[in-house]
């Protein structure tokens, strides 16, 4: 195998198109580290395990889905112990810090990275920075322990305080340098992981034994590679009490309209599967799939005759849907929140009056519409069972690789097995749902709407060079969207 050279990403490449995106390593710049045997050989959870160290030639593929002629592709490392460490565990003086809004689910990382680096390696020395990435320098730290987090994991938001914005990369590394921190773990989204590559260049410029790592946060599950982000399966489960309530509330009334507005700034994931989930929607729209109101196959049709044929129905939308439908005059302009991110009009009280004024104005129906939007709601409770065994295996995912050396990566799952992608992949872009994939053709199918799209859109959609956006079922070949 020949390495490329990359401060973010490592290509090493063999036989039969194989490529390995590698994730930076301590010695790429720190030459004669000396290493350690790894704790976990004499630790009794480990003990009963035939084998628990992964080997260093362990790689996990981007792609499952192949012809017998397709070249192995693009590879990440994967995680999970390794036999030796470079950390001395008395050493080690580990920090923790969330940015961005808030996730279910973020409690439960935090417990069990300072669990994971306590049991498995036994460090002591764990500090927990207060209120995001200005809280190097701005505010005090607090001191993690197992006892301290113990039951964190039970309530929502972040027991460590979050914040947007506040990002100075060299205030940032000369507190991380001056309180002599060697491990830093960054929990958010894509502009964290943003915030996270430039924390790890500077300590690379510096010559700095840190091992910088990052969990993937995002509630919207638009963080590209990894298969999903933890909180996801949560937030979908939690929009079904919205849905539910929107249902029961439209089929309660003659023409009762139900709008639920779910999150999705740039994707509909959330609005996606909580329909797929529910089976009481009877239209989505997404920000992926452009919709319009009036004329023949437009939404007001659709609405009335899904009346005529019901006597009620309920509309979920994604947050950034039909932005290019609202007027100038709703429109925020340029303003941006303190993370970069444009501020949107809400979009679903826009379309509820819509709704309402188009059949007053028409005088063919009279209807009553409920909107809910739950947003909040579903941003603060805690993660779920699936999402708390996921952030645990994506905490001790980090803390292996950060033991083991590597820096400059991000914890995800690829394929469903835990892998260390380079940062730079995680930031590149932002993942999307495809609609002409066939995970959106099952939601068309399962409501029985229409796609809103005319010929000319879906041609364009097709010429994207985007995965299908399956998240469950391994189909997730470029090559094999068309159904066959």
């Amino acid at each position: 195998m020949e390495p490329g050279s990359n401060s973010q990403m490592k290509l090493v490449t063999g036989d039969a198109g194989y490529l390995l995106e590698d994730v930076p390593h301590l010695t790429d710049y720190i030459p004669d580290m000396p290493t350690y045997p790894n704790p976990l050989r004499f630790n009794p959870a480990y003990s009963v395990v035939k084998q628990y160290f992964v080997d260093m030639d362990d790689t996990v593929a981007q792609k499952i889905v192949v012809h017998k002629d397709s070249p192995r592709g693009i590879h990440f490392r994967r995680a999970g112990p390794r036999q030796k460490v470079y950390f001395n565990s008395d050493e080690v003086h580990a920090c923790i810090v969330t940015c961005g809004g808030l996730c279910p689910g973020l409690n439960t990382v935090i417990r069990e990275l300072v669990c994971g680096l306590s049991y498995m390696y036994g460090v002591n020395k764990v500090l927990g920075i207060d209120g995001g990435y200005r809280g190097f320098y701005a505010k005090n730290t607090v001191t993690l322990t197992p006892k301290v987090v113990n039951d964190i994991h039970k309530r929502g938001g972040t027991s460590l305080g979050t914040s947007r914005g506040g990002f100075d990369t060299c205030k940032i590394v000369d507190s991380i340098q001056d309180r002599g921190i060697n491990q830093v773990y960054i929990i958010g989204g894509d502009g964290t992981q943003k915030g996270a590559t430039a924390i790890y260049e500077e300590i690379r410029q510096r010559g700095l034994k840190v091992a910088v790592v990052g969990i993937p946060k995002t509630i919207d599950n638009d963080i590209p590679v990894i298969d999903k982000s933890f909180g996801f399966d949560t937030a979908v489960e939690e929009a079904q009490r919205a849905i539910n309530a929107a249902h029961v509330e439209a089929e309660s009334t003659e023409n009762g309209v139900g709008v639920v507005k779910l999150m999705g700034r740039h994707c509909g994931f959330i609005a996606m599967y909580a329909t797929l989930a529910s089976r009481d929607v009877d239209c989505c729209l997404i920000p992926e799939s452009p919709f319009y109101l009036e004329g023949e196959g437009g939404l007001f049709e659709f609405i009335e005759k899904r009346l005529k044929e019901n006597g009620h129905m309920v509309i979920v939308i994604a947050e950034g849907a039909g932005q290019e439908l609202l007027s100038e005059r709703m429109q925020s302009g340029d303003q941006k929140d303190e993370s970069g991110n444009k501020l949107l009009p809400d979009v679903g009280l826009w379309i509820s009056h819509r709704i309402k004024d188009h059949f007053a104005n028409q005088r063919k129906m009279l209807l009553t519409l409920k909107y809910i939007d739950p947003t909040y709601m579903i941003r603060a409770i805690p993660g779920n069972a699936s999402d708390n065994v996921y952030c645990t295996l994506l905490a001790q995912s980090a803390v292996h690789g950060a033991m083991a050396g590597y820096t400059g990566f991000t914890s995800g799952l690829v394929n469903g097995r835990h892998t260390y992608i380079p940062f730079n992949r995680i930031t590149e872009k932002q993942k999307k749902v495809v609609i002409t994939d066939r995970m959106w053709a099952r939601l068309l199918s399962s409501t029985n709407q229409p796609s809103f799209l005319g010929p000319k859109v879906v041609v364009e959609s097709k010429k994207e060079d985007e995965p299908p956006t399956d998240l469950f079922d391994g189909e997730n070949c470029k090559d094999d969207q068309s159904g066959k």
